[in-house]
C-alpha cells in the first residue's frame, strides 16, 4: 500500500469542477484581490516551469525521458539506471543548495529564489524519469500530475480531497485512470501552492545559510538530503509496469 490506502482513485462528480468555476466567477467579480491574483498567476506559472523544463526538457537541459533512456544505455539494467539518475541528481542538487549558500546574507536574497525553482526542476525530472524507467508514459496528463504530486509528499492525501478525488493506493493507481482536465489542473495547482508556501515556511533552515561558506555545505547536505527522500519515494510510488526486455 503506498500514500493513499484503499484500491481506486475516481474523482467526486461536479466537486473540481464546481471549484474551478468558482474560481473563475471569483476572479470576475470583486471579491478576490490583486494580491491573490498575482498569487495564483505565479503559481501557475511555476507548474508551468516544472512539467515544460522538469518532464520536458528545454535547451540543454535535457527531458526526463532523455535521462531516462541515457542512464538505462549505460547501466543495461532499469534498476541500475534508477540508481545512476539519483546518484547524478542528488549531485546536482547539492552543488546547486551549495552555491545558494556560498555567499551568505548577501546574495541569499537573490539566489534562494532561483535555487528554490532549480531543486524543483532537478526533482521534478529526476522522479519522471524514475517512472519512464518503471513504464510509465510521461506524455499523459495523469502521470505528469503523479510525478508533481510525488514532490508534494505528505500533503499528497489534502491536495487530492481539495480536487474533489477519492484516491488510494500507489500515485501509479492515480496515473492509469483518465480523470478530467479541470481536475488535473486543479491538483497541479495545490501542488505549486504547497510547494511554494513550504519554500517559504523553511527560514529557519535557511538561516544556517546566513554564514558564508558554512552556509553553502549546509544547503548543499540540506538538498541533496531533499531529493534522495523524494525519489525514493518515486521508487516506491511508481513500480514497474512493463517487463524489462534485457
Amino acid at each position: 500500500m503506498g500514500i493513499f490506502g484503499g484500491r481506486s482513485a475516481k474523482p467526486v462528480p461536479g466537486t473540481a469542477l464546481d471549484r474551478a468555476q468558482a474560481q473563475t466567477s471569483a476572479r470576475s467579480g470583486a471579491v478576490e484581490t490583486g494580491p491573490v491574483e498575482g498569487l495564483n498567476a505565479k503559481v501557475s506559472t511555476f507548474v508551468e516551469r516544472l512539467l515544460a523544463i522538469g518532464i520536458d526538457g528545454r535547451g540543454a537541459f535535457d527531458s526526463a525521458q532523455q535521462v531516462a533512456d541515457a542512464a538505462l544505455a549505460s547501466a543495461g539494467s532499469r534498476e541500475g539506471a534508477i540508481s545512476a539518475v539519483t546518484r547524478s541528481h542528488v549531485a546536482l542538487a547539492g552543488a546547486g543548495g551549495f552555491l545558494t549558500g556560498l555567499g551568505g546574507f548577501v546574495t541569499l536574497p537573490v539566489a534562494l529564489p532561483i535555487n528554490v525553482l532549480e531543486f524543483y526542476i532537478l526533482a521534478t525530472r529526476s522522479v519522471a524519469a524514475v517512472a519512464a524507467l518503471r513504464g510509465y508514459d510521461l506524455s499523459r496528463p495523469e502521470v505528469r500530475t503523479a510525478v508533481l504530486l510525488t514532490l508534494a509528499g505528505a500533503d499528497n492525501e489534502d491536495i487530492l480531497k481539495k480536487a474533489g478525488v477519492v484516491s488510494s493506493g500507489r500515485l501509479a493507481q492515480l496515473a492509469g485512470q483518465r480523470l478530467p482536465a479541470s481536475v488535473l489542473m486543479v491538483i497541479n495547482k495545490g501542488v505549486g501552492f504547497r510547494l511554494i508556501t513550504r519554500a517559504g515556511q523553511g527560514a529557519l533552515a535557511r538561516f544556517g545559510r546566513a554564514v558564508p561558506v558554512i552556509g553553502g555545505g549546509i544547503g548543499a547536505g540540506l538538498d541533496a538530503f531533499l531529493l534522495t527522500r523524494i525519489i525514493g519515494v518515486a521508487k516506491t510510488e511508481f513500480p514497474l509496469q512493463v517487463t524489462p526486455a534485457s
